[in-house]
């Protein structure tokens, strides 16, 4: 049985997850504002849409997380590691790195929701010291990179891009061992692809993971610029 897709108004507020579709879809409409978005991830909602679709927002069920304490790392990319074929950064470049997500799925030709409100929406983020970047570089050239947003002791996965091979994955890497060390949670991946299992990702019901969530956000959280010590 099919349950209703709200509508947003003006009003600041997201009806509770449990109505959303078996797709995981609960709401159309409402606007991309900072308030707006730090809300939906409070309450465990993301937008994303494709071109020429009204703003959707998502709330699955199961929902694909990653423990930082339950990350695998092939020996492959362990080797990569260690011969530090790559410099990596945090929050140096976010503004090229969310604009190389968009475009390479447009070159793929994979669509993105990724357009220009959103790249206003979550550069607006990244400014308020809530959105952050990981940069991965070779010979002073970026190579790969990935965005998201955290709030108290979580970080929620956006997107990524890879021009080099492995540079996506050693960025992602090293976000999550530095989240580790700062004692965060959970890492929000959203929607459940092998990519991100083969690194120890596993869905949980949306019911935990809400519940999860919600102490995840008792920490306080760790806005500003943020910095790799060996970078």
């Amino acid at each position: 049985m099919s349950m209703p897709v709200f509508v947003l108004q003006r009003g600041l507020s997201f009806p509770p997850v449990h109505l959303a579709e078996r797709s995981g879809l609960l709401a159309v409409g409402g606007d991309l504002s900072a308030e707006r978005l730090l809300l939906a991830y409070r309450k465990g909602i993301f937008p994303w849409y494709c071109e020429d679709e009204p703003l959707l927002w998502w709330s699955p069920d199961p929902r694909l997380v990653l423990y930082p304490q339950e990350l695998l790392v092939s020996r492959s990319l362990a080797k990569i590691l260690r011969q530090k074929r790559f410099a990596v950064t945090m929050d140096r470049d976010f503004e090229a790195v969310i604009n190389q997500c968009a475009r390479t799925r447009t070159r793929r030709g994979e669509g993105t929701w990724i357009d220009a409100a959103m790249i206003r929406a979550y550069t607006a983020l990244h400014e308020a010291g809530y959105a952050h970047s990981v940069e991965a570089w070779q010979d002073g050239e970026l190579a790969g990179g990935l965005y998201g947003v955290a709030l108290g002791g979580c970080f929620f996965g956006e997107s990524k891009f890879t021009r080099v091979s492995n540079a996506s994955k050693v960025a992602f890497v090293r976000l999550v061992n530095w989240l580790g060390e700062r004692r965060f949670s959970l890492v929000d991946c959203q929607v459940t692809t092998r990519h991100l299992q083969r690194f120890g990702a596993r869905e949980i019901p949306r019911k935990r993971f809400i519940k999860q969530l919600g102490g995840a956000l008792q920490q306080p959280t760790l806005r500003g610029g943020w910095q790799l010590e060996d970078a």
